[in-house]
């Protein structure tokens, strides 16, 4: 008899705007990974050269909005760029989290450029609140 496979995991992303909620595609959006491990949902997200105080979490119903902004800091005004790769400015992603995770009991932790958020698996739904993000 074989083992039944796991359900694969669906999941969505979309950008908006944070002050009217409306779809832009002006801001950029962030690299990141979602992947099932040890009975919860991992959310990797890379945000490299951002200080922790610029990032925000929420969640709202099913949804975990990770927002915040990357400033360009480290250039002269008068710079011409050759080439440029880096994305600066705000950024909003909302990830659809699947029914079977408990967003209320989300932990995140940023660290060397990466912000990862394990969501515990569970049945239970929540209501919007934030999330507070640690060092390590």
């Amino acid at each position: 008899m074989s083992k039944a496979s796991p359900s694969p995991l669906f999941f969505s992303r979309s950008r908006t705007d944070a002050a009217s909620g409306a779809a832009t595609g002006s801001s950029w959006t962030p690299n990141t990974d979602v992947y099932v491990a040890d009975g919860g949902l991992v959310v990797t997200v890379e945000l490299a050269g951002m200080r922790r105080e610029d990032l925000d979490l929420a969640v709202d119903g099913r949804r975990l909005i990770v927002s915040g902004a990357r400033f360009d800091g480290s250039r002269d005004a008068k710079s011409k760029f050759l080439v440029m790769e880096i994305n600066y400015g705000a950024f909003e992603s909302v990830i659809d989290i699947p029914d079977g995770y408990d967003l209320a009991k989300a932990k995140a932790i940023y660290q060397n450029g990466f912000l990862r958020i394990e969501v515990p698996a569970s049945v239970k739904t929540s209501r919007r609140r934030k999330i507070p993000v640690s060092d390590d």
